[in-house]
């Protein structure tokens, strides 16, 4: 590692945001052309335009905290502070769809039957799939914490299965969400429980898929030896986004799928 004279990192000129920005431009109207004209023109653009840009600035920042020195103490210190703002953002985005769900759920208008769930709705049974699903999360919390304690103690093998085996539950929940949504008897239209259903559940499954990704470009740079005992803020972060990701459900568990149905 390159000595750093300044603890502080002047950031070099970068595309990376506004390719981002584009591309994110492109995918969200692609979304809405592909929804309501089955047009796949701007999704195709937008889809690898930002699967591009994210690797390139996944890649400089790699190089710059591991190989140039760039990230050091003062610098981690404030990816730490970003982390956590930016955890605290997500609870309040989660925050909106439960105050929607209780808003709804703990008084029922005439317009659903003065009833919660709805007249005609059958609620997923919370002993099955879901109840299942949260095993399988607080087990993945489990060894992602394992992972981070093998990495303090400088046991990368048992660090390395841990990480694996976090990917792997990640990966399982995923597929296991994905069956319940098709075996539901009710859709996202199907008034305001469907709403509220599949837009929290969904939206925390993209953050399942987007925290398993984190961890496996983290697999990936704890088996090329990228983090060490004191440097490895980039599992640090992964891992608080992991647990992040555990409560968020075990909220959605109890509120949406037990208390709920």
């Amino acid at each position: 590692m390159i000595p750093q004279p300044n603890p502080y990192q002047n950031v070099n000129p970068s595309p990376w945001p506004l390719t981002g920005a584009v591309a994110a431009l492109l995918l969200t109207s692609g979304l809405v052309m592909w929804f309501h004209s089955n047009s796949y023109a701007l999704l195709t653009m937008g889809g690898p335009l930002l699967a591009l840009t994210a690797y390139q600035w996944w890649r400089d920042i790699v190089r710059e905290s591991t190989f140039q020195g760039h990230h050091t103490p003062a610098i981690q210190k404030t990816l730490r502070f970003a982390m956590i703002l930016f955890i605290i953002s997500e609870v309040f985005f989660f925050t909106g769809f439960f105050w929607a769900f209780f808003h709804s759920s703990l008084a029922p208008t005439p317009e659903v039957g003065g009833n919660w769930p709805p007249a005609g709705i059958n609620p997923l049974d919370p002993q099955k799939v879901p109840l299942l699903n949260t095993t399988v999360l607080l087990a993945s919390g489990i060894s992602v914490t394992w992972a981070h304690h093998s990495i303090l103690a400088k046991k990368r093998k048992q660090a390395l299965y841990a990480l694996l085996i976090t990917v792997i539950l990640g990966m399982y929940f995923t597929v296991l969400q994905a069956m319940e949504y098709m075996e539901a008897s009710f859709t996202i239209a199907d008034g305001v429980y469907g709403s509220t259903f599949f837009v929290a559940t969904g939206f925390h499954g993209l953050h399942v898929i987007i925290g398993a990704t984190f961890l496996v470009i983290c697999l990936l740079r704890l088996f090329l030896f990228h983090f060490t005992c004191h440097h490895h803020f980039g599992f640090e972060a992964a891992s608080w986004y992991w647990h992040f990701v555990d409560v968020v459900w075990l909220f959605l568990y109890v509120s949406i799928y037990w208390w709920g149905s």
